[in-house]
């Protein structure tokens, strides 16, 4: 018997892949993810690989794991891929204290996010678009 399978929230032509409590603020990785939205994906690995910021590999790294997911599991053709959507979410914040003068604190918030990296199978005449 068991539970009946949950329906597929993408498309057939999409396929994803998710990065879970990255170690930045969502502001400044939502800086990178823009970087790739909406490119074909071997533009968005080279944008990625010559990025000078800090996250561009972990934000690669889950891109090639996207690329992966539906050259694998979703028999995509990787030449036609694109980045469809490139989402950051909020995850925890660690709360610290930093020491200050007079015997006061003050609050340090360290910041987690989430990516979410949607490419999408586009046909000839679209990519001309």
């Amino acid at each position: 018997m068991g539970k009946a399978k949950t329906e597929r929230r993408l498309k057939g032509n999409e396929a994803q892949a998710v990065a879970r409590s990255i170690r930045i603020s969502p502001q400044k990785l939502n800086l990178v993810a823009a970087l790739i939205r909406g490119k074909k994906v071997d533009r968005a690995l080279a944008e990625l690989e010559f990025s000078r910021k800090r996250i561009a590999s972990t934000v690669k790294k889950t891109l090639e794991s996207a690329i992966a997911n539906a050259e694998n599991n979703h028999d995509l053709d990787v030449d036609s891929l694109v980045v469809a959507e490139a989402f950051v979410g909020k995850s925890i914040v660690m709360k610290r204290f930093h020491a200050r003068g007079r015997g006061r604190s003050s609050r340090i918030e360290k910041p987690f996010s989430h990516l979410t990296i949607v490419v999408r199978e586009v046909e000839a005449t679209e990519e001309a678009a």
